[in-house]
């Protein structure tokens, strides 16, 4: 103990005690040159890592010495050790958040998986040509305005359909008026292409297998809106990526308790003394 006394005092540097310095500071007259010295301990040299801030870990050291006043090499050694698990905690919860980042980004970038999965009873939820990152990003005023829009969406494409089945003159025109602004521009698209003939039997067809289809999609979309983003968030969280970083916290609070607690025992024994 003697020998690893001696070495910590070459190390700190602590300067030498006079008689009117032979009692501890209080918080508000501690000194510069003990401030200087706790910021070039043995932990504080290894646990500040090339691309941190040094003097924000000096500041951490030189708050927890005003609070807690050690004295000796000891005592100093013990607040090196709650400053290095403060430190090294902060670290953990960067991790955290790098890490959830990446799930996070994993999952939005797999909407025909995470889609379906957040509805498993909703038929027809595929999450194909769907953006997570746009669901994900609305508020609670755009998800009402996209349920409505959805919903009078698909009511017109209904509606064009029963015109269409009931014919008759002007049956394609009559239709075509039914439908959305942009239901009806989707369909001058597939016109442009000659895809489909600008007929009642092309409009009907081109409903059939591509406006439905989306309208259903968009509606169910706007209505487990909130379930697509838990399960979004849910799956980014990762949880299992996590386990061994919530033991590594464990194990930095356990040594903060072991160090504050034997330097509270210390500071006790040297005023009993």
């Amino acid at each position: 103990m003697q020998t690893m006394t001696t070495e910590l005092s070459e190390v700190i540097a602590f300067p030498t005690p006079t008689p009117q310095a032979s009692k501890p500071a209080r918080a508000g007259g501690y000194n510069a040159v003990r401030f200087n010295a706790l910021k070039h301990g043995v932990l504080s040299r290894h646990t500040v890592l090339v691309h941190e801030d040094a003097n924000e870990f000096a500041d951490l050291m030189a708050a927890l010495a005003a609070e807690h006043q050690p004295a000796g090499p000891t005592e100093t050694h013990l607040v090196e050790e709650l400053a290095a698990a403060i430190w090294r905690k902060r670290r953990v919860l960067q991790a955290e958040g790098a890490s959830i980042n990446q799930g996070l980004k994993g999952s939005v970038r797999d909407a025909e998986r995470v889609i379906p999965s957040a509805a498993p009873f909703e038929a027809g939820l595929s999450g194909k040509g769907t953006d997570i990152r746009d669901l994900v990003g609305m508020t609670p005023e755009e998800v009402a305005t996209q349920q409505r829009d959805a919903k009078a969406d698909l009511d017109a494409t209904y509606k064009a359909t029963a015109i269409l089945r009931r014919g008759g003159p002007g049956a394609y025109e009559k239709a075509l008026r039914a439908l959305r602004a942009d239901s009806r521009d989707w369909w001058r698209d597939f016109l442009a292409d000659e895809e489909y003939p600008e007929t009642a039997e092309g409009l009907d067809e081109f409903i059939r297998t591509h406006l439905v289809p989306v309208c259903h999609q968009t509606e169910k979309e706007a209505r487990h809106h909130d379930a697509i983003k838990a399960q979004a968030l849910g799956e980014g969280l990762q949880a299992h990526r996590l386990e061994k970083l919530n033991r590594y916290e464990t194990h930095l609070d356990r040594k903060f308790e072991r160090s504050l607690a034997m330097l509270l025992k210390l500071k006790d024994l040297r005023r009993g003394a």
